[in-house]
């Protein structure tokens, strides 16, 4: 149950980055939902590799470049998706930066939602 409200509220998160960043477009909930899905396949299985590949970049830049790893996510998969693009690198900079503020909040609600 936990984590299929996870998932519909990350989708909502992404057409909420849709809504207030021009450079992020999702045609549907439909293609946010499975936007939301490959993202979290992405970050779960893509995301450890690159951190680890590139840990000299990262600590050399002091985690900065972690920034650049949720962009290319991002990036990956509007590339991968119909219905879910983004226009360039730079939006998909932001638009990662806005979806991750919205998975803080998300997380943080569903931890003071589901501890009671």
């Amino acid at each position: 149950m936990k984590i299929l409200v996870r998932w519909l509220l990350l989708a909502a998160a992404l057409l909420l980055v849709a809504h207030l960043y021009p450079g992020v477009v999702v045609q549907s909930f439909g293609a946010a939902m499975i936007a939301a899905l490959v993202l979290g396949l992405f970050n779960a299985v893509l995301r450890p590799l690159l951190v680890l590949l590139t840990l000299p970049v990262t600590l050399l830049t002091l985690g900065l470049f972690l920034f650049v790893i949720n962009a290319l996510m991002f990036y990956f998969a509007a590339s991968v998706l119909d219905g879910f693009s983004v226009r360039g690198f730079g939006a998909a900079l932001i638009g990662s930066l806005i979806y991750s503020v919205c998975g803080l909040v998300i997380d943080a609600a569903m931890e003071r939602l589901f501890s009671r």
